[in-house]
Protein backbone atom coordinates (compact mmCIF):
# COMPACT_ATOMS: atom_id res chain seq x y z
CA UNK A 1 0.00 0.00 0.00
CA UNK A 2 2.74 2.43 0.78
CA UNK A 3 4.70 1.65 -2.54
CA UNK A 4 0.96 2.19 -4.26
CA UNK A 5 0.59 5.60 -2.18
CA UNK A 6 3.97 6.63 -3.24
CA UNK A 7 3.58 5.64 -6.80
CA UNK A 8 0.66 7.88 -6.94
CA UNK A 9 3.04 11.07 -4.72
CA UNK A 10 4.90 10.97 -7.90
CA UNK A 11 2.93 10.96 -10.57
CA UNK A 12 1.03 13.76 -8.77
CA UNK A 13 4.31 15.76 -8.45
CA UNK A 14 5.19 14.48 -11.89
CA UNK A 15 1.88 16.18 -13.31
CA UNK A 16 2.18 19.54 -11.27
CA UNK A 17 5.60 20.22 -12.48
CA UNK A 18 4.68 19.05 -15.96
CA UNK A 19 4.57 21.94 -18.49
CA UNK A 20 3.67 22.83 -22.22
CA UNK A 21 5.98 26.25 -23.56
CA UNK A 22 6.13 28.14 -26.61
CA UNK A 23 9.08 29.97 -28.10
CA UNK A 24 8.55 33.77 -27.93
CA UNK A 25 7.43 34.87 -30.96
CA UNK A 26 4.32 33.10 -30.36
CA UNK A 27 2.79 34.95 -27.71
CA UNK A 28 -0.53 37.16 -26.96
CA UNK A 29 -0.95 39.93 -29.26
CA UNK A 30 0.99 38.39 -31.98
CA UNK A 31 -0.04 38.81 -35.94
CA UNK A 32 -0.11 35.41 -37.95
CA UNK A 33 0.36 35.22 -41.75
CA UNK A 34 -3.23 35.76 -43.41
CA UNK A 35 -4.45 32.43 -45.79
CA UNK A 36 -1.70 30.23 -45.39
CA UNK A 37 0.13 27.11 -43.47
CA UNK A 38 1.32 28.87 -40.14
CA UNK A 39 3.80 27.11 -37.92
CA UNK A 40 3.16 26.27 -34.56
CA UNK A 41 5.72 24.66 -32.38
CA UNK A 42 7.04 23.92 -29.00
CA UNK A 43 8.11 22.20 -26.07
CA UNK A 44 6.47 19.60 -23.20
CA UNK A 45 7.97 17.40 -20.23
CA UNK A 46 5.66 14.93 -21.73
CA UNK A 47 7.70 13.92 -24.07
CA UNK A 48 6.02 12.12 -26.35
CA UNK A 49 1.91 12.78 -25.79
CA UNK A 50 -0.20 14.14 -28.25
CA UNK A 51 -0.65 18.49 -28.73
CA UNK A 52 -3.38 19.64 -30.21
CA UNK A 53 -4.03 23.06 -31.42
CA UNK A 54 -6.62 25.40 -32.91
CA UNK A 55 -7.53 29.34 -33.60
CA UNK A 56 -10.91 30.09 -32.52
CA UNK A 57 -11.77 31.46 -36.13
CA UNK A 58 -12.71 27.92 -37.02
CA UNK A 59 -11.99 25.92 -33.74
CA UNK A 60 -10.82 23.10 -36.24
CA UNK A 61 -8.23 21.37 -34.03
CA UNK A 62 -4.62 20.47 -35.86
CA UNK A 63 -2.82 17.06 -33.44
CA UNK A 64 0.77 15.81 -33.55
CA UNK A 65 2.76 13.55 -31.49
CA UNK A 66 5.42 14.99 -29.18
CA UNK A 67 9.04 13.60 -29.92
CA UNK A 68 11.54 13.60 -27.41
CA UNK A 69 9.55 16.66 -26.21
CA UNK A 70 9.58 18.98 -29.24
CA UNK A 71 6.69 19.04 -31.17
CA UNK A 72 5.77 21.48 -34.42
CA UNK A 73 2.96 21.45 -36.55
CA UNK A 74 0.75 23.48 -39.48
CA UNK A 75 -2.17 25.15 -38.65
CA UNK A 76 -4.06 26.94 -41.77
CA UNK A 77 -5.06 30.82 -41.04
CA UNK A 78 -7.87 32.30 -42.50
CA UNK A 79 -8.44 35.83 -44.40
CA UNK A 80 -7.17 38.90 -41.99
CA UNK A 81 -9.03 39.60 -39.06
CA UNK A 82 -9.30 38.90 -35.68
CA UNK A 83 -9.15 39.28 -32.70
CA UNK A 84 -8.89 35.45 -31.66
CA UNK A 85 -7.12 33.00 -29.72
CA UNK A 86 -5.01 30.59 -30.17
CA UNK A 87 -5.52 27.46 -28.04
CA UNK A 88 -3.21 24.67 -27.34
CA UNK A 89 -3.99 21.44 -25.89
CA UNK A 90 -1.81 18.32 -24.30
CA UNK A 91 -1.39 17.68 -20.56
CA UNK A 92 -2.50 21.18 -19.89
CA UNK A 93 -3.55 24.06 -21.79
CA UNK A 94 -2.61 27.51 -23.32
CA UNK A 95 -4.89 30.65 -24.66
CA UNK A 96 -2.77 32.96 -26.65
CA UNK A 97 -5.26 36.12 -26.64
CA UNK A 98 -6.01 39.19 -28.32
CA UNK A 99 -4.53 37.40 -31.99
CA UNK A 100 -4.74 39.10 -35.23
CA UNK A 101 -4.39 37.68 -38.81
CA UNK A 102 -3.05 40.07 -41.33
CA UNK A 103 0.64 40.52 -43.00
CA UNK A 104 3.99 40.02 -41.06
CA UNK A 105 7.06 41.72 -42.13
CA UNK A 106 10.71 41.59 -40.75
CA UNK A 107 12.80 44.66 -40.05
CA UNK A 108 16.44 44.35 -39.72
CA UNK A 109 20.06 45.83 -40.28
CA UNK A 110 22.11 48.51 -38.01
CA UNK A 111 21.36 51.23 -36.68
CA UNK A 112 19.54 53.26 -39.51
CA UNK A 113 16.54 50.29 -38.65
CA UNK A 114 17.23 49.81 -34.91
CA UNK A 115 16.67 53.78 -34.79
CA UNK A 116 13.22 54.41 -32.55
CA UNK A 117 11.66 58.07 -32.72
CA UNK A 118 13.41 58.78 -29.10
CA UNK A 119 16.93 58.57 -31.06
CA UNK A 120 15.70 61.31 -33.12
CA UNK A 121 12.99 61.67 -35.88
CA UNK A 122 11.49 64.76 -38.01
CA UNK A 123 8.59 65.65 -36.29
CA UNK A 124 8.57 63.30 -33.26
CA UNK A 125 6.68 64.45 -30.55
CA UNK A 126 3.52 64.45 -33.37
CA UNK A 127 4.28 60.83 -34.60
CA UNK A 128 4.30 59.80 -31.32
CA UNK A 129 1.11 61.06 -30.05
CA UNK A 130 -0.71 59.85 -32.66
CA UNK A 131 0.75 56.25 -33.11
CA UNK A 132 -2.70 54.52 -31.89
CA UNK A 133 -3.31 51.44 -34.05
CA UNK A 134 -4.40 48.87 -32.23
CA UNK A 135 -3.81 46.59 -35.55
CA UNK A 136 -0.28 47.02 -35.58
CA UNK A 137 1.68 44.96 -33.61
CA UNK A 138 5.29 45.46 -32.88
CA UNK A 139 8.07 42.35 -31.51
CA UNK A 140 11.21 43.42 -30.35
CA UNK A 141 14.10 41.32 -30.62
CA UNK A 142 16.68 42.12 -27.67
CA UNK A 143 20.11 42.20 -28.95
CA UNK A 144 21.91 38.80 -28.00
CA UNK A 145 24.76 36.90 -29.51
CA UNK A 146 25.44 33.22 -29.67
CA UNK A 147 28.14 30.48 -30.90
CA UNK A 148 25.55 28.23 -32.08
CA UNK A 149 21.67 28.67 -33.24
CA UNK A 150 19.32 29.24 -30.92
CA UNK A 151 15.81 27.98 -30.57
CA UNK A 152 14.79 30.62 -28.50
CA UNK A 153 14.76 34.80 -27.99
CA UNK A 154 13.99 37.43 -26.04
CA UNK A 155 11.30 39.12 -26.91
CA UNK A 156 6.97 39.97 -26.64
CA UNK A 157 4.61 41.08 -29.25
CA UNK A 158 2.69 44.45 -28.07
CA UNK A 159 -0.01 46.83 -30.03
CA UNK A 160 0.99 49.34 -31.20
CA UNK A 161 -0.03 52.82 -29.16
CA UNK A 162 1.95 55.84 -28.49
CA UNK A 163 4.34 54.39 -25.68
CA UNK A 164 5.03 51.39 -27.56
CA UNK A 165 5.51 53.08 -31.15
CA UNK A 166 8.11 55.96 -29.05
CA UNK A 167 10.88 52.54 -28.01
CA UNK A 168 10.03 51.05 -31.59
CA UNK A 169 12.12 51.55 -35.02
CA UNK A 170 10.87 54.53 -36.72
CA UNK A 171 11.71 53.21 -40.01
CA UNK A 172 9.60 49.88 -39.28
CA UNK A 173 6.53 51.68 -37.87
CA UNK A 174 6.37 54.30 -41.12
CA UNK A 175 6.69 51.10 -43.53
CA UNK A 176 4.06 49.19 -41.34
CA UNK A 177 1.67 51.40 -41.12
CA UNK A 178 1.62 52.60 -44.85
CA UNK A 179 0.99 49.05 -45.05
CA UNK A 180 -1.95 48.98 -42.89
CA UNK A 181 -3.38 51.95 -44.32
CA UNK A 182 -3.63 51.09 -47.88
CA UNK A 183 -4.28 47.33 -47.04
CA UNK A 184 -6.46 47.65 -44.73
CA UNK A 185 -5.22 44.63 -42.60
CA UNK A 186 -3.53 44.02 -39.53
CA UNK A 187 0.18 43.98 -39.81
CA UNK A 188 2.69 42.50 -37.82
CA UNK A 189 6.08 43.90 -37.56
CA UNK A 190 9.38 41.99 -36.33
CA UNK A 191 12.26 44.18 -35.52
CA UNK A 192 15.55 42.16 -35.25
CA UNK A 193 17.90 44.42 -35.55
CA UNK A 194 21.61 45.65 -34.25
CA UNK A 195 23.29 49.32 -34.71
CA UNK A 196 26.61 49.27 -35.90
CA UNK A 197 26.91 45.37 -37.60
CA UNK A 198 28.40 43.95 -40.44
CA UNK A 199 26.15 42.29 -42.86
CA UNK A 200 28.50 39.01 -41.74
CA UNK A 201 27.15 38.78 -38.25
CA UNK A 202 23.65 38.08 -39.68
CA UNK A 203 24.61 35.26 -42.19
CA UNK A 204 25.39 31.68 -41.05
CA UNK A 205 28.77 31.46 -39.67
CA UNK A 206 29.65 28.68 -42.00
CA UNK A 207 28.74 30.50 -45.01
CA UNK A 208 31.41 33.04 -44.25
CA UNK A 209 34.25 30.62 -43.21
CA UNK A 210 34.21 28.05 -46.25
CA UNK A 211 34.29 30.87 -48.32
CA UNK A 212 38.28 32.21 -49.32
CA UNK A 213 37.36 35.75 -50.07
CA UNK A 214 34.73 36.29 -47.81
CA UNK A 215 36.50 34.38 -44.88
CA UNK A 216 39.61 36.81 -45.73
CA UNK A 217 37.47 40.53 -46.03
CA UNK A 218 35.54 39.39 -42.34
CA UNK A 219 38.96 39.95 -40.75
CA UNK A 220 39.06 43.25 -41.99
CA UNK A 221 35.75 43.98 -39.84
CA UNK A 222 36.89 46.03 -36.79
CA UNK A 223 36.10 44.40 -33.01
CA UNK A 224 34.19 46.77 -30.89
CA UNK A 225 32.61 46.20 -27.74
CA UNK A 226 29.18 47.41 -28.59
CA UNK A 227 28.25 45.12 -31.27
CA UNK A 228 29.43 41.92 -32.64
CA UNK A 229 31.61 41.91 -35.86
CA UNK A 230 31.94 37.88 -36.03
CA UNK A 231 30.19 35.96 -38.96
CA UNK A 232 27.08 34.08 -37.61
CA UNK A 233 26.69 35.77 -33.86
CA UNK A 234 23.67 37.60 -34.52
CA UNK A 235 22.21 35.32 -36.85
CA UNK A 236 22.57 32.57 -34.09
CA UNK A 237 20.73 34.81 -31.77
CA UNK A 238 17.91 36.88 -33.48
CA UNK A 239 17.17 35.56 -36.62
CA UNK A 240 17.53 31.67 -36.52
CA UNK A 241 14.95 31.48 -33.33
CA UNK A 242 12.58 32.87 -35.77
CA UNK A 243 12.67 31.27 -38.98
CA UNK A 244 9.85 28.88 -38.74
CA UNK A 245 7.75 31.87 -37.73
CA UNK A 246 5.72 32.37 -41.01
CA UNK A 247 6.30 36.49 -42.48
CA UNK A 248 5.48 37.94 -45.87
CA UNK A 249 8.65 39.48 -46.71
CA UNK A 250 11.63 41.27 -45.04
CA UNK A 251 13.07 45.06 -44.88
CA UNK A 252 16.23 45.94 -44.51
CA UNK A 253 18.64 48.99 -43.80
CA UNK A 254 22.09 48.10 -43.27
CA UNK A 255 25.20 48.66 -45.25
CA UNK A 256 27.49 51.59 -43.11
CA UNK A 257 29.81 49.07 -41.35
CA UNK A 258 30.87 47.08 -44.69
CA UNK A 259 33.15 49.96 -46.12
CA UNK A 260 36.02 48.61 -44.29
CA UNK A 261 35.68 45.66 -46.93
CA UNK A 262 32.87 46.89 -49.76
CA UNK A 263 34.00 44.30 -52.68
CA UNK A 264 32.88 41.22 -50.65
CA UNK A 265 29.59 42.81 -50.48
CA UNK A 266 28.68 41.99 -53.81
CA UNK A 267 29.05 38.90 -52.63
CA UNK A 268 27.96 38.60 -48.75
CA UNK A 269 24.60 40.96 -48.83
CA UNK A 270 22.80 38.47 -51.60
CA UNK A 271 24.02 35.72 -50.07
CA UNK A 272 22.14 36.74 -47.18
CA UNK A 273 19.44 37.30 -48.48
CA UNK A 274 19.26 33.87 -50.35
CA UNK A 275 20.59 31.75 -47.42
CA UNK A 276 17.49 33.75 -45.42
CA UNK A 277 15.53 32.69 -48.18
CA UNK A 278 16.31 29.07 -47.79
CA UNK A 279 15.76 28.92 -43.89
CA UNK A 280 12.24 30.69 -44.33
CA UNK A 281 11.62 27.58 -46.98
CA UNK A 282 10.06 30.65 -49.39
CA UNK A 283 10.92 33.42 -52.03
CA UNK A 284 10.38 36.65 -49.24
CA UNK A 285 10.18 39.59 -51.20
CA UNK A 286 13.43 41.50 -49.52
CA UNK A 287 13.51 45.53 -50.03
CA UNK A 288 16.27 47.41 -49.03
CA UNK A 289 17.82 51.14 -48.48
CA UNK A 290 20.72 52.35 -50.06
CA UNK A 291 22.70 53.74 -47.74
CA UNK A 292 22.34 57.81 -47.37
CA UNK A 293 25.22 60.34 -48.31
CA UNK A 294 27.47 60.98 -45.16
CA UNK A 295 30.47 62.59 -45.07
CA UNK A 296 32.52 59.90 -42.99
CA UNK A 297 36.27 60.75 -43.54
CA UNK A 298 36.52 62.38 -46.58
CA UNK A 299 33.70 62.67 -48.54
CA UNK A 300 35.26 62.22 -51.75
CA UNK A 301 36.27 59.18 -50.69
CA UNK A 302 34.72 56.22 -52.39
CA UNK A 303 34.32 53.02 -50.20
CA UNK A 304 30.32 54.05 -49.62
CA UNK A 305 29.84 54.20 -52.81
CA UNK A 306 30.93 50.55 -53.50
CA UNK A 307 28.76 49.86 -50.89
CA UNK A 308 25.68 51.42 -52.25
CA UNK A 309 26.73 50.03 -56.09
CA UNK A 310 26.88 46.19 -54.32
CA UNK A 311 23.62 46.81 -53.09
CA UNK A 312 22.01 48.05 -56.72
CA UNK A 313 24.15 45.08 -58.24
CA UNK A 314 22.37 43.07 -55.66
CA UNK A 315 18.83 44.14 -56.40
CA UNK A 316 19.88 43.90 -60.34
CA UNK A 317 21.14 40.43 -60.27
CA UNK A 318 18.31 39.04 -57.15
CA UNK A 319 14.81 38.28 -58.10
CA UNK A 320 12.26 39.66 -55.75
CA UNK A 321 14.57 42.40 -54.01
CA UNK A 322 14.09 46.16 -54.34
CA UNK A 323 15.78 48.98 -53.34
CA UNK A 324 15.25 52.80 -51.49
CA UNK A 325 16.89 55.12 -52.34
CA UNK A 326 17.81 57.81 -49.79
CA UNK A 327 20.73 60.61 -51.80
CA UNK A 328 17.90 63.65 -51.36
CA UNK A 329 17.23 62.93 -47.74
CA UNK A 330 20.35 62.15 -46.20
CA UNK A 331 22.48 64.44 -44.11
CA UNK A 332 26.13 64.43 -44.34
CA UNK A 333 26.69 65.81 -40.75
CA UNK A 334 24.42 62.35 -39.37
CA UNK A 335 25.09 59.58 -39.83
CA UNK A 336 21.29 58.95 -39.38
CA UNK A 337 19.13 60.93 -41.07
CA UNK A 338 15.96 61.91 -38.84
CA UNK A 339 13.39 61.92 -42.23
CA UNK A 340 12.37 57.91 -41.21
CA UNK A 341 8.96 59.00 -42.60
CA UNK A 342 9.95 58.94 -46.43
CA UNK A 343 12.23 56.14 -46.02
CA UNK A 344 9.28 54.14 -44.52
CA UNK A 345 6.96 55.39 -47.21
CA UNK A 346 9.84 54.07 -50.29
CA UNK A 347 9.99 50.79 -48.65
CA UNK A 348 5.76 50.70 -48.25
CA UNK A 349 5.75 51.33 -52.07
CA UNK A 350 7.94 48.65 -53.41
CA UNK A 351 5.74 46.24 -50.77
CA UNK A 352 2.33 47.90 -52.17
CA UNK A 353 3.58 48.01 -55.89
CA UNK A 354 5.48 44.53 -56.35
CA UNK A 355 4.13 42.15 -53.64
CA UNK A 356 0.51 43.11 -53.02
CA UNK A 357 0.42 44.03 -56.78
CA UNK A 358 -1.27 47.98 -56.40
CA UNK A 359 -2.13 49.26 -60.04
CA UNK A 360 -0.52 52.98 -61.07
CA UNK A 361 2.20 52.85 -58.25
CA UNK A 362 5.44 53.86 -59.36
CA UNK A 363 7.86 52.35 -56.70
CA UNK A 364 11.30 53.07 -57.91
CA UNK A 365 13.46 55.75 -59.09
CA UNK A 366 15.02 55.74 -62.34
CA UNK A 367 17.78 53.00 -62.19
CA UNK A 368 20.55 52.91 -65.04
CA UNK A 369 19.60 50.50 -67.80
CA UNK A 370 22.07 51.19 -70.96
CA UNK A 371 23.98 53.38 -72.52
CA UNK A 372 25.18 54.67 -76.08
CA UNK A 373 28.05 56.20 -77.10
CA UNK A 374 27.52 58.92 -79.98
CA UNK A 375 30.32 61.11 -81.09
CA UNK A 376 31.71 62.85 -77.43
CA UNK A 377 28.53 62.10 -75.13
CA UNK A 378 27.80 58.98 -73.41
CA UNK A 379 23.45 58.95 -73.61
CA UNK A 380 22.12 56.72 -70.49
CA UNK A 381 18.96 55.21 -70.71
CA UNK A 382 16.86 54.48 -67.27
CA UNK A 383 13.87 51.78 -65.97
CA UNK A 384 11.52 53.50 -63.96
CA UNK A 385 11.66 56.66 -65.93
CA UNK A 386 8.56 56.33 -68.55
CA UNK A 387 6.98 59.94 -67.77
CA UNK A 388 10.13 61.35 -68.01
CA UNK A 389 13.21 62.95 -65.92
CA UNK A 390 13.12 65.77 -63.99
CA UNK A 391 15.80 67.29 -62.12
CA UNK A 392 15.80 69.86 -58.77
CA UNK A 393 18.18 72.66 -59.08
CA UNK A 394 19.80 74.78 -61.94
CA UNK A 395 22.16 72.01 -63.24
CA UNK A 396 22.61 68.09 -62.78
CA UNK A 397 25.12 67.35 -60.70
CA UNK A 398 27.40 64.35 -59.55
CA UNK A 399 28.15 62.96 -63.33
CA UNK A 400 31.70 62.04 -64.10
CA UNK A 401 32.87 60.43 -67.67
CA UNK A 402 36.03 58.63 -68.09
CA UNK A 403 37.73 57.79 -71.22
CA UNK A 404 39.41 53.98 -71.57
CA UNK A 405 42.05 55.13 -69.17
CA UNK A 406 39.88 55.36 -66.07
CA UNK A 407 40.83 59.08 -65.22
CA UNK A 408 37.30 60.42 -64.61
CA UNK A 409 36.11 64.23 -65.12
CA UNK A 410 33.10 65.98 -63.71
CA UNK A 411 30.63 66.07 -66.70
CA UNK A 412 28.00 67.91 -68.09
CA UNK A 413 24.76 66.43 -68.16
CA UNK A 414 21.23 67.33 -69.95
CA UNK A 415 18.01 66.01 -69.86
CA UNK A 416 16.35 64.76 -72.89
CA UNK A 417 13.18 62.71 -72.26
CA UNK A 418 13.72 59.66 -70.28
CA UNK A 419 17.29 59.75 -71.26
CA UNK A 420 20.54 61.99 -70.13
CA UNK A 421 23.22 63.31 -71.96
CA UNK A 422 26.69 62.94 -70.57
CA UNK A 423 29.90 65.00 -71.84
CA UNK A 424 33.30 66.94 -70.95
CA UNK A 425 35.70 68.62 -73.27
CA UNK A 426 38.44 66.64 -71.22
CA UNK A 427 37.55 63.52 -72.96
CA UNK A 428 37.32 63.25 -76.19
CA UNK A 429 36.82 59.11 -76.62
CA UNK A 430 34.49 58.76 -73.71
CA UNK A 431 34.13 55.07 -72.29
CA UNK A 432 32.09 55.25 -69.40
CA UNK A 433 29.93 56.96 -66.71
CA UNK A 434 29.74 57.24 -63.14
CA UNK A 435 27.16 59.18 -60.86
CA UNK A 436 26.79 59.91 -57.63
CA UNK A 437 30.14 57.46 -56.94
CA UNK A 438 31.32 59.75 -53.83
CA UNK A 439 30.81 58.97 -50.14
CA UNK A 440 29.16 62.28 -49.64
CA UNK A 441 27.43 63.08 -53.39
CA UNK A 442 24.46 64.97 -53.32
CA UNK A 443 22.64 64.03 -56.73
CA UNK A 444 19.48 65.82 -58.21
CA UNK A 445 18.13 63.43 -61.35
CA UNK A 446 14.61 61.98 -60.32
CA UNK A 447 11.64 60.70 -62.51
CA UNK A 448 8.56 62.60 -62.93
CA UNK A 449 7.03 60.88 -59.09
CA UNK A 450 9.80 62.47 -57.51
CA UNK A 451 12.17 59.79 -56.75
CA UNK A 452 15.64 59.78 -57.07
CA UNK A 453 17.77 57.76 -58.98
CA UNK A 454 20.19 55.75 -57.70
CA UNK A 455 23.92 56.09 -57.85
CA UNK A 456 25.63 53.84 -60.77
CA UNK A 457 28.24 53.12 -63.12
CA UNK A 458 28.11 52.13 -66.59
CA UNK A 459 31.78 50.44 -66.09
CA UNK A 460 32.40 47.10 -64.91
CA UNK A 461 36.36 47.87 -63.95
CA UNK A 462 37.97 46.82 -61.04
CA UNK A 463 36.97 48.67 -57.74
CA UNK A 464 39.93 49.15 -55.66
Amino acid sequence: MKKFLGLLLLLSVANTYGEIWLPSILSDNMVLQQDSNVTIWGWTTSTSEDISVYGTWNNEKVTTKAFQGVWSLQLPTPKAGGTYSVIVEGHEKLELINVLIGEVWLGSGQSNMQWTPKHGLDNAEEEIKTANFPEIRFFQVAQQISDHPQDQLKGKWEVCTPETMAQFSSVAYFFGKELHQNLDVPVGIINSSWGGTPVEVWLKKELITEDTHLAEAAKKLNEVAWWPSNPGLAYNAMIHPITKFNIAGCIWYQGESNRVNPVSYYKSFPLMIESWREEWGKDLPFYFVQIAPYKYDDPMDTDAAHVRDAQLYTMQNLDNTGMVVTNDIGNLENIHPTNKQDVGHRLALWALGKTYGKDGLEYSGPVYRSKEIKNKKIILSFDHANKGLMQKGKDLREFFIAAEDGVFYPAKAKISGNTVEVSCSKVKKPAAVRFAFTNGALPNLFNSEGLPASAFRTDNWELK
